[in-house]
């Protein structure tokens, strides 16, 4: 009996250690969830440094760097060009030329910057000293706007603007570039998209933030406030939709405006720019006052069956990925087509090989197609030129100049999109047909005018 008391008392200690131990280990690792990694680095507000952040999260700060990777796919990526560096430019490598690989370009853009000097995009390592040695930035006049989607600007706008980020944003805006970049120190970095304190994503740039607001507006909802009303997934996009994005810049102070206030598709962009009367250039050829597209990648992918089924831009460029026992999002931001295995087989399942046919096959048909409206924008140019040439008025050509300019911003809009038709693979095929209806409708135009 005894004996039977003290087993009894024994099991109960044992019991209460073990209960214990579960208490404290639950309390652990409730701790670390909430500090899910060992601080080195004080993070706060003025840390703009990416290699600050990498102290606390050495394995994304690893893939961060490789943004420095140059690697080509079929219709996409950049190779390492060699470069003899000069005064003006010391940059070793570059990437190639787009001008070169279609001289058509230069005619597209006649009279404009992009003419003289446009490259194939490299990663974002690259992103501040592409723009700071770009032709288009040493010898055209550009203000400090540029820097908006190129440079790790959120600390600037606080320090620029005591505090408050759209003050400080208005300020760069009006500085000109070369002033604008005395303030840039880093390509986009962590805290471009993350708060120092939480970690959370959140929107630092006031053009996306307004832009969306006008977005929401069009659609019925009243003062929408990005960072308080976005949803964890929708910030998985919205961070990179704060510069891959069609953009301009308004009035004399040079404000970065998102153009969405009728909505994301090139018809409804187009239609605030006519309501506005903007243009970017008149065309040295053709004398159309005419656009140019920027790289709206949001805009498209918000027309695509990805965003519809509720899937992030990073679910596809950064997708998550095992390293030892952690779980991270991979910083080394790239084309899915070099990730095949983690960036599509999650949800596809088909073969690796399968899964780059379909999308392969997507941009060859997006790349003839696109050839074929450029063709035709080409043969428009030609002969409103020759029409200007023989004599034709300004007031004659106004119909034909209409035409073009709707014709060179639907494929300028499907061209500047980085996916080859891949976002919207539908919607991209009916801009291309669209830009080619309004470039044989310039030409009916000049052969039927009085």
């Amino acid at each position: 009996m005894g004996k039977s008391i003290w087993l009894w008392v024994g099991l109960t200690a044992l019991g209460a250690a073990v209960g214990a131990g579960l208490l404290v280990n639950i309390f652990e690792r409730k701790q670390e969830a909430k500090s899910p990694f060992f601080r080195v680095a004080e993070l706060t507000e003025d840390t703009a440094d990416p290699e600050v952040w990498g102290r606390n999260f050495p394995q994304h700060y690893a893939d961060y760097l490789l943004t420095a990777d140059q690697t080509r796919t079929r219709y996409g990526g950049s190779e390492a060009m060699s470069h003899s560096p000069t005064k003006g430019d010391p940059r070793g490598v570059v990437s190639q030329s787009k001008l070169e690989e279609d001289p058509r370009l230069k005619k597209l853009w006649a009279g404009y910057a992009f003419s003289v000097d446009f490259r194939e995009e490299r990663g974002h390592a690259y992103m501040l000293v592409d723009q700071k040695y770009t032709e288009r930035v040493l010898n055209f006049k550009q203000p400090g706007t540029c820097l908006n989607c190129h440079a790790s600007l959120a600390v600037a706008f606080r320090k620029l603007g005591n505090g408050d980020l759209t003050a400080g944003f208005e300020k760069i805006n009006q500085m000109t570039y070369a002033d604008a970049s005395k303030h840039a120190s880093h390509p986009v970095s962590c805290i471009d998209c993350h708060n120092p304190s939480t970690l959370k994503l959140r929107i630092t740039r006031p053009a996306f933030m307004e832009g969306m607001k006008v977005l929401k507006a069009s659609q019925g909802v009243a003062n929408y406030d990005v960072n308080s009303m976005a949803t964890p997934q929708e910030m998985r996009s919205y961070v990179c939709g704060q510069c891959h994005v069609e953009y301009y810049f308004k009035g004399p102070e040079k404000r970065l405006t998102f153009p969405w206030h009728k909505g994301l598709k090139v018809d409804n962009i187009l239609a605030y720019y006519d309501e506005v009367g903007h243009t970017d250039f008149d065309h040295k050829v053709s004398g159309a006052p005419v656009l140019k597209a920027q790289h709206p990648e949001f805009e498209m992918y918000n027309q695509g069956i990805h965003a519809k089924s509720g899937v992030s831009c990073a679910d596809c460029h950064m997708p998550y990925k095992r390293v030892g026992a952690m779980k991270i999002s991979d910083h080394h931001v790239q084309s899915p087509m070099l990730n095949v295995d983690r960036a599509c087989m999650g949800c596809h399942h088909f073969s690796e090989q399968e899964m780059k046919d379909r999308v392969e096959t997507i941009q060859t048909r997006f790349f003839e197609l696109r050839n074929t409206a450029m063709d035709a924008l080409m043969e428009l140019i030609d002969d409103t030129a020759a029409a200007r040439k023989a004599g034709a008025t300004d007031a004659a050509l106004k119909t034909v100049w209409a035409h073009q300019r709707r014709a060179q911003f639907f494929l300028d809009f499907a061209e500047a999109e980085n996916s080859t038709g891949f976002h919207a693979p539908q919607e991209s095929m009916r801009i291309l047909g669209q830009s080619v209806d309004s470039s044989r409708k310039g030409q009916v135009a000049l052969r039927s005018r009085k």
